[in-house]
């Protein structure tokens, strides 16, 4: 049996939408997608492009010298930080002699690897599928030798195409009819969720963040938390009771990263529904990572595209035992404010965090006049407030009750002012 590690030239783009800067930090990126893989990093080069050419998406010449240095840094494989059009990968397989891989299958066989659940393990074969259905020519290469690799095969035969893409178009709708049902089945849970009056905070970040050694920490869990990517792919649940014992269910999510492949988003759509509609967002920062702008910019983007906004965040700094000085501390509270400094690993800060959740839910007393039969609007301010008193009259219902902001929001039509005195 070759043990040996797959090794990979990899090759990101600066050009007039991506600075030199930023390009650098996507191929450290990049690289670590790799490792994740456990793949040797052969070699690696910046290639800065005026413009883009249909044939490689950069000039012959500089796409003839890329391939040649991969091959002379014995690369199995070229493994580029931008999405090359199918025919552009072809032609690079053709030029090079070697499978070429990008962002996209990277981070899609990262999640294949990690998958353990059957609703996981779906929406990661239906985003495969997604993937390879107009690359049928590509060349697979087997990119995790000592785990055995469950993704991908050495090529497909040419008279096989249309046979081949028949039966990913079969699967792709029989996936897609699995994971809806899945979906439905989160909303029952859901519903009854709201039933019991519980508020939902889901705890959100870049992968690697730390969310779910957090989660661990507040909840007394043992989700799986590991210093690596992606380590955790499905929504686990947990209860919670933060200062005054006040109930909260606690949502662990997928971690997100820059350059998601939209056939993830589009398959975690029922995991990351999980963020869109908790009451709350614990949003975890890493403190020790240099990007972490960069980094919180991609996450409230993601989470703006999937309807989650509106909803009020909590920002935490954790990893702060990893932070440096107390002034390199002392930037990032001013960079993010309102942000809590934690350390999960260590459980400091997480007394003021707790607080701060309770803070969120129990907002001020505040009074509603729902109309008659809108028994709804009351489950709503028990899901997502503390209910102090209610009165169910001829003519309306009447509630007194404690609200946090996002509630509040959907409830303004219905608020009436306190009775004076």
């Amino acid at each position: 049996m070759d043990d040996k590690r797959p090794a990979a030239f990899l090759a990101g783009i600066a050009d007039q939408k991506t600075p030199k800067a930023e390009a650098e930090s996507l191929l450290d990126e990049l690289a670590a997608l790799a490792r994740t893989l456990d793949i040797e990093v052969a070699g690696r080069e910046l290639v800065a492009a005026r413009e883009r050419h249909p044939k490689f998406g950069m000039g012959t010449g500089k796409a003839a010298e890329l391939a040649e240095k991969a091959l002379a840094a014995g690369a199995d494989c070229l493994i580029f930080d931008w999405d090359p059009s199918p025919s552009q990968q072809r032609n690079w397989e053709e030029l090079a002699g070697i499978p070429v891989v990008d962002r996209q299958e990277l981070i899609i066989r990262i999640f294949a690897e990690r998958a353990l659940t059957r609703e996981a393990e779906l929406q990661v074969r239906l985003a495969e599928l997604s993937y390879r259905l107009p690359r049928l020519a590509h060349k697979y290469i087997d990119l995790s030798r000592q785990r055995g690799g469950r993704y991908g095969t050495r090529g497909t035969g040419e008279t096989r195409l249309e046979t081949d893409r028949r039966f990913l178009e079969q699967r792709i709708h029989s996936l897609e009819k699995e994971i809806e049902a899945v979906r439905k089945q989160r909303q029952v849970q859901r519903r009854q969720r709201e039933r019991q009056g519980i508020p939902v905070c889901a705890v959100v970040g870049y992968t690697n963040a730390g969310k779910s050694t957090l989660f661990n920490a507040l909840t007394g869990s043992s989700v799986a938390a590991e210093d690596r990517l992606f380590a955790t792919l499905d929504a686990a649940s947990r209860r919670f009771e933060p200062a005054r014992g006040r109930p909260v269910l606690m949502v662990d999510t997928v971690g997100l990263i820059r350059r998601l492949p939209h056939a993830l988003v589009n398959a975690f759509r029922a995991t990351l529904e999980e963020a869109s509609l908790a009451d709350l967002l614990i949003h975890v920062i890493d403190a020790s990572e240099p990007e972490a702008g960069n980094f919180c910019r991609t996450t409230l983007r993601v989470l703006d595209e999937q309807g989650a906004g509106g909803i009020p965040v909590i920002t935490v700094l954790n990893k702060t035992d990893r932070a440096g000085t107390a002034e390199n501390l002392a930037a990032l509270l001013k960079q993010f404010p309102g942000s809590i400094a934690v350390s999960a690993l260590k459980k400091t800060g997480l007394d003021e965090l707790a607080a701060r959740i309770d803070q969120a839910f129990s907002g001020a007393v505040l009074r509603f006049r729902f109309p008659p039969g809108r028994t709804d609007l009351v489950s709503l301010l028990y899901r997502g407030g503390s209910v102090i008193s209610e009165k169910y009259g001829e003519d309306c219902i009447e509630v007194e009750a404690r609200a946090g902001g996002r509630t509040a929001g959907m409830l303004k039509e219905y608020e009436v002012p306190a009775p004076p005195g």
